[in-house]
């Protein structure tokens, strides 16, 4: 059955999407994890994958057009299949002359037990598909933290529904239409691949079981929660019972506004949002009111919640039976493994060492952060004077892209930063026409939303080379795997003070050691010999930088 490929939603601001390129054109054969297309949104250009095999039957969006998130922009599916239907399909409600003609090609697509189904058949206009969204070019997968509606409950287009655990951020999730919400095929604390149906919205009394059968060939996860579709009460029970006192309220009003890591330190809190008022953009309750929060009754929550938390017969039973502890993988951590996995025994690594005298570059940190409005750190030097190399050794701003390599004009350098879950890089983007103080503001702003899970897609993506940095560890020196889709990785270690011999002489010199990882598919040995030699030549004579 062919299938729509749709906008995704890229970022939580982005309304529309425009094709910048499209890498297949009618008539291929693509796989699902080719990029078939490149989409420019508000704050980054991303790369769109069908997630199907098949035949690219059909592009709706011409290059340099722009489409709406979850509007169709292609169809993949059989050779020779008819899609017609498909098109008929809108994100959003259909218009009320469009629905009867699009009623019998419904009926003639749908399985044989749609036929014995009731007289009122569902017409493509009648609910829409909520699908797990795209949310950054690393995700497979996402997992439901937490559904704000249930089954029945009557929602708008911007209304936020879940909440999703990606690889790297949690999002919200909105519907794109008005209506009921029909069915729900994900519980919170699973996961559904992209594109999965995680949900549907439509007219009350809708029969969803044609889009289920529709959907079960694009996701796989979507299988099992197929049977509730004939039995729609009981997933109206299931919710029922887990009764969610903060989303239900705000049913007879304006929809309650807050920040999916408020809504998290919330509930972990046993905080009633209710009872807060928002300090953040239109009275959205954000991190800080969590944490300012100081209830008149928290005396006398504390007595009771203090006997819930103090029975230990948990560890004692555990003690006995084993003494190891299985943590489930968090989503970062899955996406960690696989894609290191990938590039480690993917990518032929070889790697080069330097060491460079940063005697200067303290001295002169020492006098920029004088006048600096920031304060500058090595780190930061080490991202501008690495980015000035890019510029002059352009091989090693580049990517291996399968059948050709790609030189990047742009120099974006992403900076691993270490969170509980894992690893994520935020990226510095044209790093190289940026000034000292404004990396350091930038790089301090990402770490801080990075350590707080506020990172948005366009800021953890598009990196053309990344540094790894554990010299405030006390690390020397070490080896870093290459962080795809880049060539090269740089590892930094800690500036030692170390006896050196200069002109027959034993000094002592300030020393930090770098590591290049280099794919030598993309950059040979000279070539990432060169690019450490000028990168030296930036540390050890900072001033040539800011020539």
């Amino acid at each position: 059955m062919a299938e729509a490929i749709r906008m995704p939603l890229l970022s939580d601001t982005m309304k529309e999407g425009k094709i910048i390129a499209w890498h297949k054109k009618v008539g291929d054969k693509v796989k699902s994890d080719d990029v078939i297309a490149e989409v420019e949104t508000d704050k980054a250009t991303m790369e769109v994958m069908p997630y199907v095999d098949g035949t690219l039957l059909y592009i709706g969006i011409k290059e340099g057009e722009a489409a709406p998130v979850n509007g169709i922009i292609a169809i993949v599916g059989k050779e020779g299949e008819d899609y017609q239907q498909l098109l008929q399909e809108k994100p959003e409600a259909a218009p009320a002359a469009e629905q009867p003609a699009a009623a019998t090609p419904a009926a003639e697509t749908a399985a044989p037990k749609t036929e014995r189904a009731k007289a009122a058949e569902p017409t493509p206009g009648d609910a829409t598909v909520v699908r797990m969204p795209l949310l950054s070019d690393t995700m497979k997968e996402g997992k439901i933290v937490a559904w704000h509606k249930k089954v029945g409950d009557k929602v708008k287009s911007d209304d936020v529904i879940a909440d999703v655990e990606t690889d790297k951020a949690t999002m919200e999730v909105m519907p794109y239409a008005d209506g009921t919400l029909l069915y729900i095929g994900i519980k919170e604390g699973e996961a559904a691949p992209v594109n999965g149906i995680i949900a549907i919205v439509g007219k009350e009394g809708t029969n969803i079981e044609p889009y289920l059968s529709a959907g079960n060939e694009a996701a796989e996860s979507t299988q099992p929660a197929a049977a509730p579709a004939t039995a729609p009460t009981a997933p109206a029970s299931e919710q029922a019972a887990t009764q969610p006192a903060a989303p239900s309220e705000p049913a007879e009003g304006e929809r309650l506004k807050a920040s999916p890591l408020a809504k998290k330190m919330a509930k972990e809190k046993g905080i009633d949002l209710q009872e807060l008022h928002g300090s953040g953009d239109g009275g959205r309750i954000i991190r800080r009111d969590i944490e300012n929060y100081q209830p008149a009754q928290k005396q006398a929550e504390q007595p009771q919640a203090r006997p819930a938390a103090q029975p230990a017969p948990q560890p004692q039973a555990a003690a006995p039976t084993a003494a190891f502890e299985d943590i489930p993988n968090s989503q970062m951590r899955n996406v960690i493994a696989r894609r290191l996995s990938e590039s480690k025994f993917g990518a032929p690594h070889f790697y080069l060492r330097i060491s460079v005298n940063m005697d200067g570059a303290i001295a002169a940190r020492q006098r920029m952060n004088e006048i600096s409005p920031v304060k500058i750190s090595f780190n930061d030097l080490i991202i501008k004077a690495a980015a000035m190399a890019l510029r002059q050794h352009p091989e090693v701003n580049s990517s291996w892209m399968g059948d050709f390599i790609r030189r990047n004009h742009d120099i974006h350098i992403g900076t691993a930063v270490a969170v509980d879950e894992g690893l994520i890089v935020p990226v510095v983007r044209n790093a190289d026409q940026k000034t000292l103080s404004q990396i350091a503001a930038d790089a301090g702003a990402l770490i801080e939303k990075a350590r707080n899970k506020k990172l948005q897609p366009n800021e953890f993506s598009g990196n053309t080379f990344t540094i790894s940095n554990l010299g405030m560890m006390d690390i020397d020196e070490f080896t870093a795997i290459i962080n795809p889709p880049d060539a090269c990785i740089l590892a930094v270690g800690k500036i030692q003070a170390t006896p050196v011999a200069e002109n027959n002489e034993v000094v002592i010199r300030n020393i930090l050691k770098l590591t290049l990882s280099c794919d030598h598919r993309v950059v040979d040995g000279a070539v990432g010999a060169r690019f450490l030699q000028t990168l030296k030549k930036y540390l050890e004579e900072p001033l040539t930088m800011l020539v």
